[in-house]
């Protein structure tokens, strides 16, 4: 039997710390399960812990702290400019009608585009820094109340029998495994893991090659360590146990897959303020980071094709929900070059908990087409709405959306397409497939998941 259950959860912190504005898919899934643990009825204590640097160990925090935490990180974001190129490309011609009416059409044209661009990128840097500034008085108020220590408490000193449970993104402390070895080593404390993926080692060009690099040492560092190994999914627990194999590494026991809890307790419900959003009925949406590995390049080239090929009024708005990542450089100037194909692309930055309830509402269908997934949280969270979805088959994806979603290859934009252009003209079937889904799905509570972990190191 386990001493007490300390919970480490300075990852959540660090993410405020950095100045991020809404919390990750790692930390909702980490909040949601310490949430359920602390309240289970299983007669354990769980106490949560910060890092403490200078001493090299750890200090003890209040829940009302973690949940202090998360609730500034979970407020609203905005729409950012899409629609807007349409009117500012229309207000640019007519402002230039004289003088290009004298030019070559071929060099009329490319020219106004061009113009219209740099106008809309103008216009999206004022948008961001105006955000920009209504946030920096908060976050500066939050990091000066952490570095205070508002947060903090006494120092943990584990006995015995004691266990440390780290739930989150511990991958961001590069120290962690000599830090975990040490307790292990000098205090007879057993630790346990729960892994999300090990995109960094399976699928590096997702990744910057610093991040590949140390992450792997991160993980072969650590996994002789765990007592408990936890993953999020069937797929991810049997990708940790092949790399152990792979590179030598002798595991402590089985990786056991948990079940993942449907959506976040804590959203609000209401419908946020308008927020010039398509109307319900009339959008697909797709609720992601973006970044090279969850593939919105491939519904860009879906919608494009849709537009090629369908009449206009048919093709629903196709809406991005999640802020702007890394390596999609590429896609974000071609939605530039094509005004976000003429405002039928609508990117909504770090939409809050009330908006993105009342997008998931309002949508006919949601997609998400990533190469690579250790669960897919949208997709359970879509099936939670009532909201069918579209997935890759790639990776855990299927896990997350078992029968009641359709799947696609993410390589092949040929047979997405295909997929998306059937469910958009069949309404008929759409209706049946969403009243399936309302009346088929089951939400996992996240006191499931909780238990899944307490019952091996409590």
């Amino acid at each position: 039997m386990a001493g007490c259950v300390w919970i480490d959860v300075e990852d959540i912190f660090a993410f405020a710390l950095a100045g991020g504005r809404r919390p990750t898919g790692i930390q909702r899934l980490a909040y949601e399960l310490c949430k359920a643990m602390q309240t289970c009825p299983e007669d354990v204590p769980i106490r949560f812990v910060r890092h403490d640097r200078p001493r090299g160990g750890f200090v003890a925090i209040p829940w009302s702290a973690v949940e202090a935490v998360v609730a500034g990180l979970t407020e609203g974001g905005q729409v950012v400019a899409m629609r807007e190129g349409r009117r500012t490309e229309a207000g640019l011609r007519r402002w230039l009608a004289p003088m290009a009416a004298r030019l070559p059409r071929e060099v009329r044209e490319p020219l106004a585009r061009a113009l219209a661009a740099q106008f809309n990128a103008i216009a999206s840097g004022a948008t961001a820094a105006r955000a920009a500034a209504r946030l920096a008085g908060r976050q500066v108020r939050r990091l000066a109340d952490m570095l205070r220590g508002r947060w903090g408490g006494e120092r943990v000193v584990f006995a015995p029998g004691d266990v440390l449970f780290a739930p989150g993104a511990a991958f961001i402390h590069p120290g962690y495994p000599a830090l975990i070895a040490r307790i292990r080593r000098e205090r007879g404390v057993r630790f346990a893991l729960l892994l999300y993926d090990i995109i960094p080692v399976r699928r590096p060009e997702f990744v910057d090659t610093f991040h590949a690099r140390s992450f792997r040492a991160w993980l072969d560092g650590i996994l002789p360590e765990c007592d408990e190994l936890f993953a999020i999914s069937r797929s991810a627990a049997a990708e940790v146990e092949d790399h152990a194999r792979r590179a030598g590494l002798a595991l402590r026991g089985p990786v056991r897959p948990i079940p993942i809890g449907t959506g976040f307790g804590g959203a609000p419900v209401a419908v946020p303020r308008d927020t010039g959003l398509p109307a319900p009925g009339s959008y697909v949406l797709f609720v992601s980071t973006l970044e090279a590995r969850k593939n919105h390049l491939l519904l860009f080239r879906v919608w494009r094709r849709l537009l090629d090929t369908m009449p206009a009024d048919e093709v629903p708005t196709l809406v991005f929900a999640g802020r702007v990542g890394w390596m999609v450089d590429d896609l974000m100037q071609q939605l530039r070059n094509t005004n976000f194909l003429d405002g039928r692309i609508v990117l909504v930055d770090q939409a809050g908990d009330a908006e993105l309830a009342a997008l998931y509402r309002g949508c006919l269908f949601t997609v998400f087409p990533s190469f690579y997934e250790g669960w897919g949280l949208p997709v359970s969270e879509s099936l939670g709405f009532g909201k069918p979805c579209i997935v890759s088959n790639a990776t855990a994806l299927p896990e997350a959306g078992g029968g009641l979603a359709k799947y696609f290859d993410p390589d092949d934009m040929l047979g997405a397409t295909a997929l998306i252009r059937e469910t958009i003209r069949d309404r008929a079937g759409l209706a049946e497939w969403t009243a399936r889904v309302v009346r088929e799905f089951t939400p996992v509570p996240w006191h499931d998941s909780a238990r899944a972990i307490l019952e091996h190191i409590a």
